[in-house]
C-alpha cells in the first residue's frame, strides 16, 4: 500500500473540516423569498421619469454601491441583486412597483425607496405581506410608527422631529424674536409645521405671519411681500427649493434681511442657495445630519475620499454637488450593514429585527457624532443634528451636536 505521509494526512483532514463547516453553514441557513446561498435580491422604488425625476440618482448610486460590494464577494460571499422600478412619483405607480417587486421579483425586501406618498401609498400592502420597507427617503412619522405598521422605517429623521428641533432653538436663542413661517400646504410642510410650533411651546405666540403655498402655484412673492409687513424678523422657510430660492431673491428685492431658517429639504448649496445668488444668502441657518460633498470642509474627511473615489470608479458621470447621489451612497451602505448582520440567517423578520436594533452605527457621510440607532419601539434613527451656517460659498459648523427632545 503506498504510504500516506502525515503533512498530507493533516491537509486533507483540514480541507474536508472546512468543507464540512461550509456544508453546516449551508444546512443551518435560514431563508424567505429572494435569498439563497449565492443572491440577496433587494427592491425598490422611486422617480426615474416624471416631474421630479431628478431625485432618481438616488436609486443609481443605490445600484453602483451594490455593484461595488459584488466586486468584492458580495455580503457574506452572496451577491446583491438590486431591482428598482420608476413609479413617476405617483402613487399608483408605486403601488404597481412594489407588488411586481414582491410577487414578481421576490425580494427579501425593500430598502430606499423614494418619496412620502409613494411609500405612504404601499405602506398597508408591505405590512400585510410582512415585507421590509427600510430606510426609506421619506421624513413622514407615520412611516416609522412600529405600533401600526411595524414593517416600515424610515432612512433618517422625521418632518416633526426636524422642526421641533428649530422651534426649541429659536425659542432658546431668540425668546423675542417676531417669528414668519412659510410652508408647503401638504402633508410634509404641516407635519413640519406642527413640529416647530411643539418645539416654540409658548413661543409659539411670538408667530406673527403663518404663511402657506400649494405645490402647483408658480411664485411665492406675495406672501413674501405679506410676511414683511408682519414685522417678522425670523423666518423660517418650510419649501421645496425652488420656492426658498424665490423667497431669498424677493427678500433681498425688498432690501428685507430677516434671520432665515431653512429645514433639511431646502438648503442645498447647489439647488437652493446658488441659484438664489450667493451674496442672498449670508448668514441662513439649518440644520444638517449629512456632510454636503461641495463643501470643503469635508474634503478631507476619510469617508468623503472613499467616497468621491466610489463616483470616479462606478458613477463617473456624476454631478458631484448633488447630495442625492450621497445619500444614495448612505442608504446604500446602512441596507449593507443590516444584511451583513443577518449571516446566514435571511429571512424577513430578521432583517427587520437587525434594522430595528442598531446601536451606534456610524454611516459614512453622516455629520461627525452622528450615529443611527434605533429600537423595536422606536423607528427613527437619527436624532440628532449640526446647526450650519452659510459664508461665502459653503456651509460652516455652528456650536456642538443638537440632540431631539425625548
Amino acid at each position: 500500500m503506498k504510504r500516506i505521509s502525515r503533512r498530507t494526512l493533516l491537509k486533507s483532514t483540514a480541507v474536508g473540516f472546512a468543507a464540512s463547516v461550509v456544508g453546516k453553514a449551508f444546512a443551518t441557513a435560514a431563508y424567505d423569498p429572494g435569498a439563497s446561498d449565492k443572491e440577496i435580491r433587494i427592491g425598490q422604488f422611486g422617480p426615474l421619469s416624471g416631474p421630479v425625476s431628478s431625485f432618481g440618482v438616488l436609486a443609481n448610486a443605490m445600484d453602483a454601491y451594490f455593484r461595488m460590494l459584488n466586486e468584492t464577494g458580495g455580503i457574506n460571499g452572496r451577491n446583491i441583486k438590486f431591482i428598482h422600478y420608476d413609479d413617476a412619483y405617483s402613487p399608483p405607480k408605486s403601488v404597481e412597483a412594489a407588488r411586481r417587486l414582491v410577487e414578481g421579483d421576490e425580494v427579501l425586501f425593500i430598502s430606499g425607496a423614494m418619496g412620502t406618498p409613494g411609500n405612504i401609498a404601499v405602506q398597508k400592502y408591505m405590512n400585510t405581506r410582512k415585507v421590509p420597507q427600510l430606510f426609506l427617503a421619506a421624513a413622514a412619522s407615520k412611516l416609522s410608527d412600529p405600533a401600526a405598521n411595524p414593517w416600515t422605517m424610515v432612512g433618517g429623521t422625521t418632518y416633526e422631529i426636524e422642526g421641533g428641533v428649530v422651534g426649541r432653538y429659536i425659542a432658546s436663542t431668540w425668546p423675542e424674536a417676531r417669528i414668519g413661517l412659510l410652508y408647503q400646504n401638504d402633508d410634509a410642510g404641516k407635519a413640519t409645521l406642527s413640529g416647530v410650533k411643539t418645539g416654540l411651546a409658548a413661543k409659539t405666540a411670538q408667530i406673527v405671519s403663518e404663511l402657506n403655498y400649494a405645490v402647483g402655484d408658480p411664485t411665492i412673492d406675495s406672501q413674501i411681500v405679506q410676511m414683511k409687513l408682519s414685522g417678522a424678523d425670523l423666518v423660517f422657510l418650510i419649501t421645496i427649493p425652488r420656492m426658498a430660492s424665490q423667497a431669498l431673491r424677493r427678500m433681498a428685492a425688498l432690501e428685507w434681511r430677516p434671520q432665515l431658517f431653512l429645514g433639511a429639504g431646502n438648503a442645498s448649496p447647489s439647488a437652493t442657495l446658488k441659484p438664489a445668488g450667493f451674496e442672498n444668502a449670508q448668514g441662513v441657518l439649518a440644520f444638517a445630519t449629512r456632510k454636503d460633498p461641495g463643501n470643503p470642509l469635508w474634503a478631507e474627511a476619510a469617508d468623503m475620499k472613499q467616497y468621491m473615489a466610489f463616483l470616479d470608479r462606478y458613477v463617473p458621470g456624476a454631478n458631484r454637488a448633488d447630495d442625492l447621489y450621497a445619500i444614495g451612497y448612505t442608504v446604500g451602505a446602512i441596507t449593507a450593514h443590516v444584511v451583513s448582520q443577518c449571516g446566514d440567517r435571511l429571512t424577513r423578520a430578521n432583517i427587520l429585527h437587525q434594522a430595528t436594533n442598531l446601536r451606534n452605527f456610524a454611516a459614512p457621510l453622516l455629520m461627525p457624532g452622528i450615529t443611527l440607532n434605533t429600537t423595536p419601539s422606536d423607528y427613527v434613527p437619527i436624532k440628532q443634528f449640526q446647526l450650519m451656517r452659510f459664508k461665502g460659498e459653503a456651509y460652516e459648523k455652528v456650536g456642538e451636536l443638537i440632540r431631539a427632545a425625548a
